[in-house]
């Protein structure tokens, strides 16, 4: 199910995983932004235009979802920018533009990152985090962005404690006080005014450089606290975001052998995660 910041829709529809790449084949881009921009985008359309369409099958006001699909792709060469928020409101606004049926529309795009080899003109994929932002617009403008990072993936190999939990005939874990922590991470923010959402990817980049900055320096009592911290360093240093919901996995790597806490051999972790989330506001 999608939600909606203008609230619950009884009806809504569109096209998702709609991929598209924007190649500055030059390379000629300026500086600190890359010529592959890559996206997966999904649009959602809602208005009372497209009810009579579930009631009937009457689809004399709907817009095909392949249409959707084409006017993604094709608008991509004339976006002008490198960041997701502003490619979706790019997106949103042109098309309420081009549509009036539509009331309201939401787009989001998650980032297919590309990292350059030497020389700059060969890429690999990048990653694993890649950014995402969602934004939604009626008629009387915009109503939400949202920017985030997911998908995380970040390994430390001491200073990571977790121990003085509830002991009783559940609990087989040991105290821990000097763990190689491997842990996932997903963050998303929303700002202090909708349209600061729009910083050219600078948000995207600090926000970043906290999360890596946090995990490397800061030695933890629990996952908890590693992500709380991460949470008030990015209110703290960004005075555009107003709040943040952070949600990690502890991914820790089972333990095959260790001597002492000089060097050991490990596995990837059972099924079984532990699963934190925390929001943290102004």
């Amino acid at each position: 199910m999608n939600g909606f910041a203008t609230g619950a829709k009884g009806h809504y529809y569109g096209k998702g995983d709609v991929i598209v790449y924007r190649l500055n084949r030059t390379g000629e881009v300026p500086s600190g932004k890359s010529p592959v921009f890559g996206a997966s985008v999904l649009m959602l359309l809602y208005g009372d235009a497209f009810w009579q369409t579930y009631t009937t099958g009457d689809n004399t006001g709907l817009i095909a979802t392949d249409s959707m699909k084409n006017f993604i792709q094709r608008e991509a060469m004339n976006f002008g920018g490198y960041d997701l928020e502003g490619f979706c409101r790019f997106l949103a606004e042109k098309f309420l533009r081009t549509y009036p049926q539509v009331e309201g529309l939401q787009v989001s795009a998650d980032e297919i990152p590309y990292a350059p080899l030497a020389g700059g003109r060969a890429f690999v994929p990048g990653g694993p985090e890649r950014a995402f932002a969602r934004v939604e617009l009626g008629r009387t403008g915009l109503v939400e962005a949202i920017s985030g990072l997911k998908g995380f993936k970040l390994l430390r190999l001491g200073g990571s404690a977790f121990k003085g939990f509830v002991r009783d005939e559940y609990t087989t874990l040991p105290d821990l006080t000097n763990r190689p922590l491997h842990m996932w991470l997903d963050v998303e923010w929303g700002y202090t005014d909708v349209h600061q959402a729009f910083s050219d990817g600078e948000a995207v980049a600090r926000v970043r450089n906290v999360v890596e900055d946090v995990f490397r320096s800061f030695e933890s009592g629990s996952i908890q606290q590693v992500i709380y911290q991460m949470g008030t360093r990015i209110l703290a240093e960004i005075s555009s975001i107003a709040e943040v919901r952070l949600e990690a996995n502890n991914r820790t790597w089972d333990t095959i052998a260790e001597t002492g806490d000089r060097l050991g051999v490990y596995t990837d972790a059972r099924p079984p995660y532990g699963c934190l989330g925390l929001t943290v506001k102004r």
